[in-house]
């Protein structure tokens, strides 16, 4: 076994390999995808077993599948962590990728108070960030307090709903946040996500936004969750205020989603309790000399992981190719960068590193959507890949 290099463990859990970790890596020579498992001995290729991250939660257990595959050894964690950010990739070596191939990729929003009362400020204020703060010490002042401890669809909750309509202090946000139905949108397409160590993007006409760090579940086409991993689900706050309906807009663009580090599977290590006890870290270092830090709590949540999923998946709703479900978030900065009362927007270069004990680090640098790598191989080059390869028939 050889030691962990410090850029390895700048992205590892806190129990460093002791858990199920699965990842993507681009292999040049085979001119696209394998899947990997993460372990002490180094980075293996276990593609023979499973072509897609898909096949592999499939499995009855998927972290004893693959702690049992079999594969060939690739080159070193840190160095294809090196070797991921485009701007110096060599043509020759692998770099990492979103752990995630054919599933889709689904959000759901406002399921925190803190972010919820975010939602309603950016909808009064039209987006237009100037005009924030003064909304939001109106809005904490007329319903913040009353939020919390609301479990939503309750008959408390609808009390609450009823009161506010009356009151004329009713949005759109507040009949996700506490009536029965969840907010779950599609984030992007499959295979859309970028990984650790990548460029993720923003919209450049955007002049108000940020990251919304999230932990997310992996689930299979059965309903079960098989895991969990990291994700930014950055956001463009001035977009969604100007309306709700330019949510496709506000959430979906190039390289606007990153998933990782890697895909930890449940097991004696890690469990969905590990994720509903978890404490999320944010950290934004701007070129600029810029430092933003804080902590959200997945206890706070709303709604129960496994209901959000049983709102995302059932009777009406099938994904046959499992799915990933980002949990939303509590975090939404207000203090202002740069201009007094303009809040808080992503500058180019920012690094944004989303963190926990049991699912490591993402890590990724900020730039306009249009300037990041551009996405070009999706479903149908994944498949003729595979094919070439003679991993799938």
């Amino acid at each position: 076994m050889r030691p962990r290099s410090q850029t390895e463990r700048l992205i590892l859990p806190g129990d460093g390999l002791a858990g199920a970790m699965a990842g993507r890596v681009w292999r040049p020579d085979a001119k696209g995808p394998s899947i990997v498992s993460i372990k002490a001995e180094g980075v293996i290729d276990v593609s023979a077993d499973f072509p897609t991250m898909r096949d592999l939660c499939e499995q009855p257990s998927p972290a004893e599948a693959l702690r049992s595959a079999r594969g060939s050894p690739l080159e070193s964690l840190s160095d294809i962590l090196a070797n991921t950010p485009c701007e110096r990739r060599a043509r020759g070596r692998g770099h990492l990728l979103a752990r995630i191939d054919p599933q889709a990729i689904k959000a759901a929003g406002v399921a925190f108070a803190r972010s919820l009362l975010e939602r309603v400020i950016e909808e009064r204020s039209q987006g237009m960030p100037d005009r924030a703060q003064a909304i939001r010490e109106s809005v904490a002042a007329a319903i913040g307090g009353e939020l919390r401890g609301f479990k939503p669809g309750s008959p408390a909750a609808m009390r609450l709903k009823e009161a506010l309509i009356e009151g004329g202090a009713w949005s759109q946000y507040l009949e996700v946040g506490i009536g029965p139905d969840a907010e779950v949108f599609t984030k992007g397409q499959p295979m859309s996500a970028v990984g650790c160590g990548a460029d993720a993007g923003f919209h450049s006409a955007s002049l108000w936004n940020n990251p919304e760090p999230e932990v997310a579940l992996v689930v299979a086409s059965s309903g079960q969750v098989v895991g969990a991993t990291l994700a930014n689900d950055v956001n463009l706050r001035d977009f969604e205020g100007r309306s709700a309906l330019l949510l496709g807009k506000a959430k979906d663009q190039n390289a606007s989603r990153a998933v990782g580090p890697f895909l930890r599977f449940f097991d004696a290590t890690f469990s969905l309790d590990d994720v509903r006890a978890a404490t999320v870290a944010l950290t934004v270092e701007g070129e600029d000399g810029f430092l933003l830090e804080d902590v959200s709590s997945m206890a706070e949540i709303s709604r129960d992981p496994v209901e959000l999923l049983e709102q995302t998946l059932g009777p009406s709703h099938a994904y046959p190719d499992g799915l990933i479900l980002l949990l939303g978030t509590m975090f939404a900065p207000v203090a202002s960068r740069g201009e007094p009362g303009m809040g808080f927007t992503h500058r180019p270069g920012d690094v944004v590193t989303i963190g926990t004990e049991k699912l490591g680090r993402l890590v990724n640098r900020m730039r306009p959507c249009e300037e990041c790598e551009r996405w070009t191989f999706g479903i149908g080059a994944l498949m003729r890949n595979l094919g070439r390869r003679g991993l799938i028939r």
